[in-house]
């Protein structure tokens, strides 16, 4: 089984030679922070994810998770691996000063979060969540709350879980039956079912922060009605301290095709003690501060495993011998030649490198507009609001698709050797199959680029982030490639302005089709650009490899985008004229 290593060459390029980590952090006025920081940041999380939690992965899938006498007992290791991670301030990096964080910007702490993915998906997922629930608390709760909880929630000595999902109720939050009963105290009385609860119940903190939407008596039927209530596992004393146990309890934990050492919990709250989050009946407004981040780190998820897996499958391809080149023997002194002389298995690495580091520019790109989002107070905070809005979807939904099919590929390449676990690629299929579900299936994140993102919102984010894409294109050196970039910005501005004021079936059929249409020429704009900032790279091989690599994009990816082109402005009668019986013949 490969060893991961972070692909710290990548990041220094991208964060040297890509966006000119220093100038970005000028143009915000992010005092002390400097590209020598970050990269020292980077080396420790790099050291962290390769020595600590690395090692935990094969291991954690093969233990998973335990329930016994309500208590929730995690792999070996990944409690120990966990209090590593805090007490050296990793879970503080992004958080609020005012409560001991280090509100560092996100281009440094996106790369340590990718690499904590690749490392060891499951172990991530409840570091994860704790950060999106900090951004909940700390936009929408009361004072009091933020200084009872926040700063517990920034450091890590408590963690902190998002409760959705019910039985009957999955996407659709209008179905939502979860009550809150108000009481003389100020408090709320929380009964209900909550299921695929991540980190609902471990052996890492002494206590755990659920944040749980929930209706209030006459609340509102639908959406409009749901509440936010912050719900802890142990109520505290009047030291601040954890005391009486809540009434709430863990049901079982879910059996799951990956992420085993995750646990994922079915939580029962029968009449548990919370306290309003925010406003009364706006639960989900505050609840979507914390899913947006979710649903970003998601897509991060999707790249990690990109990471893993290609790391895995090159190493086997330069190792293993088997056959001979179609031009005749490389390595006349071997039994055969290495599986890298095979132009088939060339392809699917190609494939693996290109959409990896593909999705590794969007992501810092992604964070370079939170940046600006964080620490700018002029026209360009709105701008970027407006751009993370719509790349959020294309993150959350194209990352995890393209993840399924590159640790695939990573089988692919092993061969038979890939479908047995001992080599560790069939585990990264199988944790990445999750990320196209949670936080919003991706036909979910596909309706809301095209629905709330696009055409409701008229265009306006779409023409933020053209603006953006453009901007960074004439920043280019080479004529051609910045004719080639923008005609491509050109051709999917209007094919997606044409969608402007299309019908609502029209525009729900081509949904999956426009993110990934909109996806594949995003990053074939970043490939161009990448090559063109490889020329002022001193690591020859960064050079000479994106520029390879953008060639074998834009000849052999990138033409993925004309098929989805094709259809997305096809009318939806072919999907809504089959009849319910017509699906089959019984």
């Amino acid at each position: 089984m490969s060893q991961y290593q972070a692909p710290m060459a990548d990041f220094q390029f991208l964060l040297k030679d890509w966006i000119n980590l220093d100038n970005h952090y000028a143009s915000i006025n992010a005092e002390g922070m400097d590209y020598e920081l970050i990269m020292e940041v980077l080396a420790q999380g790099a050291k962290f994810a390769e020595e600590v939690i690395a090692p935990l992965n094969r291991e954690g899938d093969e233990e998973g998770c335990k329930l016994k006498d309500g208590k929730v007992t995690t792999p070996s290791g990944f409690a120990t691996a966990y209090q590593n991670y805090v007490a050296n301030g990793w879970n503080a990096m992004l958080g609020n000063p005012d409560y001991d964080g280090q509100d560092l910007p996100y281009t440094s702490a996106v790369p340590i979060h990718e690499m904590l993915n690749s490392a060891n998906l499951s172990w991530r997922l409840t570091t994860m969540l704790t950060e999106s629930a900090v951004l909940a608390v700390d936009k929408h709760a009361p004072q009091w709350m933020k200084d009872q909880y926040l700063a517990k929630l920034i450091s890590g000595e408590w963690t902190g879980t998002m409760n959705l999902t019910e039985p009957h109720a999955g996407s659709d939050l209008a179905l939502l039956n979860t009550k809150a009963e108000p009481q003389e105290d100020g408090s709320y009385t929380i009964t209900g079912n909550k299921i695929f609860i991540t980190g609902g119940d471990q052996d890492w903190t002494n206590n755990i922060i659920h944040l749980v939407l929930a209706r209030l008596p006459n609340a509102p039927k639908g959406v409009k009605g749901i509440s936010l209530f912050l719900v802890p596992k142990f109520l505290l004393d009047e030291n601040n301290e954890p005391g009486e146990a809540n009434k709430l309890s863990v049901g079982s934990i879910e059996k799951k095709m990956g992420i085993k050492a995750s646990p994922t919990c079915v939580m029962n709250y029968d009449g548990a003690k919370g306290w309003l989050v925010g406003e009364e009946n706006n639960g989900l407004a505050c609840m979507f501060t914390m899913m947006n981040d979710a649903r970003f780190q998601v897509g991060l998820q999707g790249l990690g495993t990109c990471e893993a897996s290609f790391q895995g499958a090159l190493e086997y391809a330069r190792e293993r011998l088997q056959s001979r080149s179609p031009t005749g023997a490389k390595q006349p002194d071997a039994k055969a030649d290495s599986l890298m002389h095979q132009p088939d298995v060339r392809k699917m690495l190609l494939t693996q490198k290109a959409f990896t580091e593909g999705l590794r520019a969007l992501s810092i790109l992604y964070a370079q507009q939170m940046d600006i989002e964080k620490y700018c107070h002029d026209h360009r905070k709105e701008q970027a609001k407006q751009i993370i809005a719509f790349l959020t979807p294309i993150c959350k939904g194209f990352m995890t698709d393209i993840a399924t099919e590159v640790t695939n590929l990573g089988i692919q390449i092993y061969g038979g050797h890939g479908y047995v676990r001992e080599w560790g690629m069939e585990q990264l299929v199988r944790d990445t199959r999750i990320a196209q579900l949670y936080e919003g299936t991706n036909g979910i994140q596909a309706a809301d680029l095209i629905g709330r993102k696009l055409t409701r919102d008229g265009g306006q984010m779409l023409n933020a982030t053209v603006e953006m894409l453009s901007a960074r294109i004439n920043a280019m050196s080479n004529k051609k490639d910045i004719e080639k970039a923008q005609h491509l910005l050109h051709e999917w501005h209007q094919a997606s302005c044409k969608l402007l004021g299309a019908e609502a079936n029209d525009v729900a059929g081509a949904a999956t089709d426009y993110l990934h249409y909109s996806s594949y020429v995003i990053l074939g704009i970043l490939w161009i650009e990448m090559a063109d900032a490889a020329n002022r790279s001193n690591n020859e091989l960064i050079k000479a490899g994106k520029k390879h690599t953008c060639e074998f994009y834009i000849k052999r990816l990138l033409p993925r985008k004309d098929v989805h082109l094709s259809v997305i402005h096809a009318v939806a009668d072919d999907l809504m004229s089959v009849s319910d019986q017509e699906f089959d013949y019984k």
